[in-house]
């Protein structure tokens, strides 16, 4: 396996005291994996989330992301290594045109007007959308929108990404032209997800959170294929997982069995 990006080593957080949100949590990441972060609504995906990007610090236990252990004083260092890729793409986009949105991050950075540039181009290349470089994002659809907010992410070349549903309110194509482009993205990447499907096709391991625990950690497959763990975890298979029986069912129904 790859060098260990990030380790979370017996982490606990709780909002309150009386609200622990989780407790005990342990997981480790390979630089250029692909993990998918799978639970029910309330399992703790986007707490733990938000761990990972320094938006909230735990009570106990110890994140490390790219060799620095989390605190205000790496914070900095952290987040120059780490994009965000919010669930509501309108959240990061707030720019008169999509080229300053995704200039807004190397600016910020110091750089000279024409590494910026050099920066935008090669992001919105990586995710098909130049063609889009001087539209007002409000102008955009939302398959558009999630691909210039995911440049706003990649023009800052971080070492991990972390994606909040990102295929959330997609149509179909635009969910297919997602996933494609995540898929010829190199970064290590962290996708917290309702949609099975995807991870079980872009992931390389699958996270399964419940009530603030993780259930269990494994490929895509053997996790899909516990039907008890989904069960226990309010969670289903992924559709294409489904078909077969379905396909089954539907031909004894025809043959009268």
């Amino acid at each position: 396996m790859n060098k260990k990006i990030i380790e979370l080593e017996d982490v606990s957080f709780a909002y309150q005291k009386d609200w622990p949100i989780f407790e005990g949590l342990s997981l480790q990441i390979a630089q250029g994996e692909t993990i998918g972060l799978v639970g029910a609504n309330g399992a703790g995906k986007s707490t733990l989330l938000k761990v990972l990007v320094g938006l909230l610090f735990v009570d106990q236990g110890r994140v490390t992301i790219s060799d620095y252990k989390m605190s205000p004083q790496n914070l900095r260092a952290i987040r120059q290594r780490i994009g965000f890729s919010f669930q509501d793409a309108d959240s990061q986009l707030f720019m008169t045109t999509v080229f300053e949105d995704v200039a807004f991050g190397p600016r910020n950075q110091g750089l000279s007007e024409e590494a910026v540039k050099a920066f935008v181009h090669k992001a919105l290349d990586q995710v098909d959308a130049v063609e889009l470089m001087h539209r007002p994002p409000y102008k955009l659809s939302g398959g558009e929108k999630r691909r210039v907010a995911l440049a706003t992410v990649l023009s800052m070349a971080p070492q991990i990404i972390i994606l909040d549903e990102p295929v959330i309110g997609l149509d179909p194509k635009s969910r297919r032209h997602f996933i494609t482009l995540l898929k010829e993205i190199d970064q290590t990447k962290i996708i917290a997800t309702h949609d099975m499907d995807m991870a079980l096709e872009l992931c390389d391991r699958v996270v399964v959170m419940n009530q603030g625990k993780i259930e269990r950690v494994g490929d895509p497959i053997s996790i899909f294929d516990d039907r008890e763990l989904l069960e226990r975890s309010r969670l289903e298979q992924p559709l294409t997982m489904q078909k077969c029986l379905r396909c089954q069912s539907i031909n004894k129904e025809l043959k009268g069995e």
